[in-house]
């Protein structure tokens, strides 16, 4: 197996280093650490909900999707999953799918003006 920078060292070793690339605004390197979080322990949430931020801040709209509607399905009242996902399909263009995940964002916060 080739290890690269990206993939050595164990599982919080790795949380660490992807929150660093984040935290430095870097987040493409962050998505490339967190790839392999999440290929090996899929059920977790942490590493996927950063992987879509990742995402989402690279423009890397499609790939930021697809990993909240799994977060989504998973877990419908995943408030900010859901917020992130209004706002991933609102940066596509995509207003009226946007839509109904942010009311239920807000009502989750329970913001119900936005209702």
């Amino acid at each position: 197996m080739d290890m690269t920078y990206y993939d050595h060292g164990t599982p919080a070793e790795r949380w660490e280093r992807a929150w660093m690339f984040f935290d430095a605004k870097d987040y493409a390197a962050a998505a490339r650490v967190l790839r392999g979080l999440v290929e090996e322990a899929p059920d977790q949430t942490g590493p996927r909900l950063l992987l879509a931020r990742s995402y989402y801040h690279s423009a890397q709209l499609l790939r930021a999707e697809a990993e909240l509607r799994v977060l989504v399905e998973r877990d419908p009242v995943e408030q900010y999953a859901r917020l992130m996902l209004g706002r991933t399909l609102e940066r596509q263009g995509r207003p009226e799918e946007a839509e109904s995940h942010l009311r239920i964002a807000s009502a989750l916060a329970g913001d119900f003006e936005r209702l």
